[in-house]
């Protein structure tokens, strides 16, 4: 769902530097090679459980796990950065965009398995808008990874503002992880939420006003 509302700033905080392009992209054409080797090593990990590759449950499944990391970290595939569309902000338009409920799926680093839930992202424009797609897309680009929440939130909100220059950009994550509720402390539920800013949303009335819009219940 997208929000406008109006909201203005005239700050423009010095940037940092855009963020890291992926030196370690899977290459492109080798996708048969890939899976034959990551189910080999996935074979002997079985092995050493002492499961049955001769079971008929168990003899796909190497190259079935295989094939689904290359799908689960598409992120990082050679030339996989979304393009991203922008328009010249020609209205002068400088209140904040906000697309709420974003939803993503994305892998553990520590744990290798799945965190899961929805995103907020929230920029105010300068000199160009992007397209509203563009926004989902650049989640999944970093949510196809093993990743943290911490970093996820982060890497969405510093591309979004080296490449948008807007006046300023919140993105808010809110994730449930399968390796807090299926293993260790085993608590089904729990919410973790994460938060990064830039620019005008340092100030604490801008932060308030796109929190207690998050709050806001809509029906359609």
């Amino acid at each position: 769902m997208t929000e406008i509302v109006s909201l203005n700033s005239e700050a423009k905080p010095e940037r940092g530097p855009a963020p890291a392009s992926g030196d370690n992209s899977i290459p492109r054409g080798d996708d048969a090679g890939i899976v034959e080797r990551v189910a080999g090593h996935m074979a002997a990990i079985m092995s050493e459980l002492k499961l049955d590759l001769q079971d008929p449950n168990f003899s796909e499944t190497p190259a079935r796990v295989a094939k689904m990391y290359l799908e689960m970290f598409h992120g990082l595939r050679e030339g996989a950065e979304p393009k991203v569309t922008t328009f010249p902000n020609d209205e002068g338009y400088h209140h904040m965009v906000i697309e709420r409920e974003i939803p993503f799926y994305s892998m553990c680093a520590h744990h290798f398995v799945p965190f899961y839930g929805h995103a907020h992202i929230a920029y105010i424009p300068r000199s160009e808008v992007v397209g509203l797609s563009k926004l989902p897309r650049i989640l999944e680009f970093y949510a196809k990874r093993p990743q943290l929440q911490e970093r996820l939130t982060e890497q969405v909100a510093e591309f979004l503002w080296t490449r948008l220059d807007p006046l300023g950009v919140m993105v808010v994550i809110e994730a449930r992880h399968l390796c807090v509720e299926m293993r260790g402390v085993k608590k089904a539920g729990a919410l973790t939420t994460t938060s990064a800013l830039r620019g005008c949303f340092a100030d604490r009335l801008v932060r308030e006003e796109f929190l207690a819009l998050l709050r806001r219940q809509t029906t359609w």
